[in-house]
């Protein structure tokens, strides 16, 4: 997932209010500062990881992307060896395994037919190739940060863009599948302030072509007709490389390169979800603020006038009958409401992380937002969340200590252990388990033994001591007091409806959250799957906030129908329901996985399945801790409204 330097124009009216063009724009970044070429300069051209993309049938049938010098594709190699460039950990945490290539682009000089190297493919190799082909994965290269891709015309919009990426192979109708070992490069180059000798590279195209040469490449050999290269599956194949290069001057600036590549499919789609998103939260917030501040004042004033009707008149015993008779709700559990929850450990630990990821994630979108990740400083994305998630293990202690200690909580050496290890250790043994998935299928997309050690050293030499640091103010904090006492022995609850009992309850307040990011998770999906480029960060930060908010206003109604049931269990339940929506996305990845994916292969499956649910746990964190906190707010705010005696 790449990003774009500029506020999307999706989100124009947000950027312009936070005057996001005008800080984005002051200065670049560091990694992204423009190269100018001379006539005549060698353009590096480097390769990346071979990603699978949609097949022919619009399906993916693979998530196992390989190293471009994989030992089985053969591809030409440079004199010396192919060198690795240096990358960032968010690039190599989703991927990335950029090296050197043995292509030579010179600036403004156009070559035809240039041959690279001759190799014979035995047949396992050639299947092995083929079986790729079949499965649809796409060769990625860079020139000058850009990635070489395909022009393709959007009919819904009549809009052209470039598609990073470009076919390995094709299948013809006739089933027969073509290998493309000939490659047309167009480079678009742009003139800085009509100087030209300072060229700047704007744009790359890549026409690729399958060509079975018979004999000697000349400069005019590649333009001939010929028969297509097909692999031969029961014997040897000789494949000769080539390519041409052909440079095209353009209007295109190199601040606005990228907008070639960034392509909305569909944008009403987008605006046709937030609206209806908004709309509904509008609804449910006024619902539930009609509701509960209806409710609220007339509870609060008929429990306020009972108990001033108690103190003034000790002498009658009618007024108090009838008080007695009528307070009931969920004034009557006030002494029960604070009672301290069955594992309060687990829960304060939990809270602690995803008040974590809730401010990590705020802080990530925002930045993108303003557009401080560009596209051409790969994996910056990836590289801000480890960093934003390893310095703020200091709000995850302190969340976690604080919400212990309001528990009454006793094992606080345990919590501060455990905040720091419970759920990181979580994420890091699935992702580690599922990237022994990938190095034994040799993908490149198996993070490097050398770069799990260093997530290990920043986990726990910055993240695990910054969290230890956090807890410790928490706990040295004061404890915050519950307005109201507890009593001694727990009252007993009544039986509850049916819509108030755990699972039904789940379920219904889950589903609205989700349904507010519904369409977005679904680009969002796609962008991760079929290696696509997500820009569309003012979508998402409205969809974060309209989550938000719906996420606290349908948990908080929740909870206050559970205190008029007499219900006070409320501590666990506010987390597990709001955590729901975590389940729906899971389920949503199900059906994501039936209807647009056909992966074959245990390994493909249990990867997808495995990422799927890595990515639920986490958003069943953020969204519990969500709507915890606004539940505790909320019940600490009407129970400190009413004078109890």
């Amino acid at each position: 997932m790449q990003l774009r330097k500029y506020a999307p124009s999706g989100a124009a009216l947000v950027a312009s209010l936070l005057a996001a063009p005008q800080l984005a724009s002051a200065f670049y970044l560091p990694g992204v500062a423009p190269t100018s070429y001379k006539p005549g300069d060698l353009v590096p051209l480097y390769v990346n990881a071979i990603r699978p993309v949609a097949a022919p049938d619009a399906l993916l049938h693979s998530v196992v992307s390989y190293d471009y010098y994989h030992p089985l594709f053969q591809f030409c190699k440079p004199k010396d060896g192919p060198e690795s460039v240096g990358e960032s950990l968010g690039s190599i945490l989703f991927g990335d395994r950029i090296k050197t290539s043995p292509f030579e682009l010179k600036m403004k000089h156009n070559e035809t037919c240039k041959s690279l190297c001759e190799v014979t493919y035995q047949k396992g190799a050639s299947f092995f190739v083929n079986q790729r082909i079949k499965s649809g994965v796409a060769l990625n290269w860079l020139v000058d940060g850009l990635p070489a891709g395909q022009k393709i015309h959007d009919e819904l919009t009549d809009t052209d863009f470039y598609n990073p990426g470009f076919l390995l192979g094709q299948e013809t109708q006739h089933n027969q599948i073509m290998f493309n070992n000939h490659y047309n490069i167009f480079v678009e180059y742009h003139e800085v302030n009509g100087n030209r000798d300072q060229l700047r590279v704007v744009g790359v195209l890549v026409e690729p072509e399958s060509k079975k040469y018979n004999g000697i490449v000349g400069p005019d050999t590649c333009r001939q007709v010929m028969e297509p290269v097909v692999l031969d599956e029961n014997g040897e194949t000789k494949v000769q490389f080539t390519y041409s290069v052909y440079w095209l001057p353009s209007t295109t600036a190199w601040a606005t390169r990228w907008d070639k590549y960034l392509h909305v499919f569909d944008p009403k789609i987008h605006w046709f979800s937030l609206i209806n998103s908004a709309i509904i939260v509008v609804f449910l917030v006024l619902t539930v603020m009609s509701v509960l501040v209806r409710a609220l004042k007339k509870d609060i004033a008929r429990y306020n006038r009972l108990d001033q009707i108690s103190l003034d008149d000790l002498s009658g015993t009618s007024a108090l009958e009838d008080g007695v008779q009528e307070d009931s709700g969920w004034k009557l559990v006030h002494g029960d409401v604070f009672r301290t929850p069955s594992h309060p450990l687990l829960l304060s630990v939990f809270l602690g992380n995803g008040a974590q990821l809730f401010v990590m994630t705020g802080f990530t979108i925002v930045f993108a937002l303003l557009g401080f990740l560009s596209p051409s400083n790969r994996g910056s994305l990836g590289t801000i969340v480890v960093l934003l998630y390893t310095v703020l293990g200091f709000v995850g202690g302190y969340a976690s200590a604080r919400v212990y200690k309001s528990m009454q909580g006793e094992k606080w050496k345990l919590n501060i252990i455990l905040t720091p290890l419970l759920v990181p250790g979580i994420v890091f043994s699935t992702f580690f388990l599922l990237d022994l998935f990938l190095w034994a299928k040799q993908s490149s997309g198996a993070v490097p033994f050398t770069t799990m050690l260093v997530i290990i050293l920043i986990w726990f030499i910055i993240s695990v001591p910054l969290s230890c640091a956090g807890s410790w103010l928490g706990f040295r904090a004061p404890m915050i007091e519950a307005p109201v006492r507890t009593n001694q022995i727990p009252r007993q609850i009544p039986p509850t409806t049916t819509y108030l009992k755990p699972l039904p309850s789940m379920l219904l307040v889950g589903i609205l959250p989700f349904g507010a990011i519904f369409v977005e998770l679904y680009f969002i999906m796609s962008s991760i799957w079929f290696s696509k480029i997500y820009y569309m960060f003012g979508f998402l930060f409205l969809c974060y906030g309209l989550m938000i908010i719906t996420c606290a206003a349908v948990t908080v109604l929740m909870v206050y129908f559970l205190l008029c049931a007499e219900n006070y269990n409320w501590q666990w339940r506010a987390f597990l329901a709001a955590g729901t929506s975590a389940g729906y996305i899971f389920l949503n990845a199900l059906i994501y996985w039936v209807s647009k994916l056909s992966l074959g292969g245990l390994a493909g499956s249990v990867l997808y399945i495995g990422y799927s649910l890595l990515i639920s746990f986490l958003f069943f964190i953020l969204t519990g801790s969500i709507g915890f906190f606004s539940s505790w707010w909320f019940v600490r705010k009407i129970y400190s409204s009413i004078k109890i005696d």
